[in-house]
């Protein structure tokens, strides 16, 4: 089987800005069921075991596609480093749920897609904005989470902490990797708060009615454990599926030089693949 790749493919958002997507589907395929990436805070697309993880999609009969938020900090001229730390300041939910639109819009079209067969995955952050979009939209149908959180009023600070953000109009968050200041403009809490009854995924959760598989791992530092106990608590038609000793990223990293995936990560996509047969 011929694996078609096309990457950096040019979506379109006049709400927001361009971003970049990437397609990976077998040759002369029809009738493809699509497949959504989200990814997480301060990922992008091409992070470490992601063109990987698509490639495994795709060989498993799925129309598999992943892209960069717009305003996630890459850039469509470089679109695997932080090269817009303005853009990534003024990120917010509401540009994220529109940059998802756009990307069904760019693909609704395709030859190789049946588009009343369509499933979103989310990572980490990523999930959260997975659940709300399955909750939200009709045309997605199955919904995955890798690591995904069940809150995000509570990430945001409070009380002192708050009030200065308030002040001073930004906040710093260090990237671990790069060791770059990523700010946050004010304005990512205010889009939250006006818009908080829709950006509530409990809410989401509650009164979703598609099946759903919450994947997490043991030894996640980032998202614990207990987030999808209450995403599987709260959702009627969910699987939650636990990997011992998993981290956030299922073993995976930046970069990945490896031909092989790690063995956490494997067993996270053979056991979405399986869901995805099951319910598409």
């Amino acid at each position: 089987m011929k694996i078609i790749i096309q990457k950096n493919i040019i979506v379109r958002n006049p709400t927001t800005r361009d971003f970049l997507a990437d397609a990976y589907y077998a040759e002369e395929a029809k009738n493809l069921p699509l497949v959504i990436f989200v990814h997480g805070y301060k990922g992008y697309k091409d992070w470490g075991a992601w063109n990987l993880m698509a490639e495994k999609f795709a060989e498993a009969g799925f129309f598999f596609v992943k892209f960069n938020f717009s305003h996630n900090g890459t850039t469509v001229e470089n679109p695997t480093e932080f090269d817009d730390l303005e853009a990534f300041g003024n990120n917010n939910f509401s540009k994220e749920m529109s940059d998802l639109d756009a990307l069904l819009a760019h693909f609704a079209d395709h030859p190789s897609i049946d588009f009343s067969k369509i499933a979103i995955i989310g990572h980490s952050r990523g999930g959260g904005i997975s659940v709300i979009k399955a909750y939200e939209d009709e045309r997605i149908k199955v919904l995955v989470t890798l690591a995904g959180v069940s809150n995000f009023n509570y990430r945001f600070p409070s009380g002192d902490r708050l009030e200065n953000w308030k002040n001073s109009g930004v906040m710093y968050s260090e990237n671990q990797r790069t060791h770059q200041q990523m700010p946050h403009y004010y304005q990512f809490y205010e889009d939250f708060k006006q818009n908080e009854e829709r950006f509530t995924i409990q809410y989401c959760a509650q009164h979703l009615e598609k099946p759903m598989l919450i994947i997490q791992g043991t030894e996640d530092d980032a998202v614990k454990d207990k987030e999808a106990f209450l995403l599987h608590d709260w959702c009627r038609k969910s699987e939650l599926y636990i990997i011992e000793g998993a981290n956030h990223t299922f073993g995976a990293k930046e970069p990945w030089m490896e031909q092989n995936l790690p063995p956490h990560f494997e067993n996270t996509i053979t056991e979405t693949v399986r869901f995805l047969r099951k319910n598409l």
